[in-house]
């Protein structure tokens, strides 16, 4: 488990990327601080995190798992989001199409909520592909997982690593059938009943 000032992950050497990150949104959270770009390895893995050099010439978007969005509260923040352990191998089309819409609705959602927590991460295929010297495995998608602090609510989506005109909300499920999907008990710090009564229910969001 690693931290930066505003994010923490859980980093899986054998995929060169997390299995899931974690930060937090509200409306108070937000700075005036512009994107950096200043994609570079994250002196922090252990193991090493991928480098600049696997992404090139792949066709894959270097996709944040915390958005750059989300972290503007300063420079110092904002470079932290580029560190390469907070890719992933995106498809273009899904990275600057719907999982950009998702990433500003939930900041929408943050100016009405308050505090919003987010856990993000990919879903793979075993022995699926993977590109550069590293071997940064290709998720067949992406989730997000939120916890709606003031509402007291849970919502989640699920997306695949492509483009599509969809609906946002066609992609919602609850939190219990992604936990079952990707193994990951989310938001267990909640008390037990309150938190297997949150995780089964599906209710759709306004967007």
């Amino acid at each position: 488990l690693y931290f930066h000032a505003a994010y923490c992950f859980s980093y899986v050497e054998e995929h060169e990327q997390p299995e899931w990150t974690f930060h937090m949104v509200c409306r108070d959270c937000y700075g005036e601080e512009k994107r950096k770009n200043n994609f570079r390895p994250d002196p922090i893995v252990k193991t090493g995190s991928a480098e600049l050099l696997d992404y090139k010439g792949s066709g894959f978007d270097r996709g944040h798992l915390v958005p750059a969005g989300d972290m503007t509260q300063s420079e110092y923040i904002m470079s932290e989001s580029f560190f390469m352990s907070n890719m992933s191998p995106q498809n273009p089309s899904f990275n600057r199409g719907i999982w950009r819409k998702l990433e500003s609705q939930i900041r929408k959602w943050s100016i009405v909520e308050d505090t919003i927590f987010v856990v993000t991460g990919p879903v793979f295929d075993p022995d699926g592909p993977s590109i550069g010297e590293n071997k940064v495995a290709i998720p067949k998608a992406y989730y997000k997982a939120l916890y709606f602090k003031s509402s007291n609510k849970m919502y989640a989506f699920l997306l695949p690593n492509e483009g599509s005109a969809n609906a946002l909300s066609t992609f919602q499920i609850s939190i219990d059938e992604l936990e079952f999907l990707v193994g990951i008990d989310f938001f267990q710090s909640l008390p037990d009943t309150l938190e297997n009564s949150l995780e089964s229910n599906l209710t759709e969001l306004e967007m």
